[in-house]
């Protein structure tokens, strides 16, 4: 299959390489299917594209390399939902709001993406704790040689 995608032009996938989201993800419930592109090699950056809507893409990173102390804990109806029985089976994605200048994107570590690697399905949760919010500022997070940036 084929899809024109915001970042990489027209590429080619596989049914296997979809991530589907049933419910969506919030602001677009009626996107359900995506594909999950590194940025680069290193795999730390992202980018989440619709293959409904070419010009629908978010970058994501992995929220580990940002803070090495976030452990999302998912509700069980959550768990459920994605056929897991601890939060810890899933992989998790933050979204990045990338500005200008670079510091000042900003990392959505209160509404994470989770996945199920194995069914390749996922949903967006709302995590029931005050540690983290909506809008971290990328330049408050702790710079480490190596690490990621927007």
């Amino acid at each position: 299959m084929k899809t024109e995608t915001w970042y990489f032009g027209e590429i080619e996938y596989t049914q296997e390489e979809l991530v589907a989201f049933p419910k969506g993800l919030y602001g677009f419930e009626d996107e359900k299917s995506f594909l999950l592109i590194p940025f680069s090699d290193e795999g730390t950056l992202f980018c989440l594209q619709s293959v409904q809507t070419p010009t629908l893409c978010f970058t994501l990173m992995h929220p580990f390399s940002l803070a090495p102390n976030y452990a999302p804990v998912l509700q069980d109806s959550e768990l459920k939902e994605l056929g897991v029985e601890k939060s810890e089976d899933l992989y998790y994605y933050v979204m990045c709001a990338v500005k200008e200048p670079v510091g000042e994107s900003t990392i959505n570590m209160k509404c994470p993406l989770a996945l199920n690697s194995d069914t390749r399905e996922g949903m967006q949760v709302i995590l029931e704790t005050d540690e983290w919010g909506m809008r971290h500022k990328l330049s408050s997070f702790e710079y480490q040689e190596g690490d990621p940036s927007c």
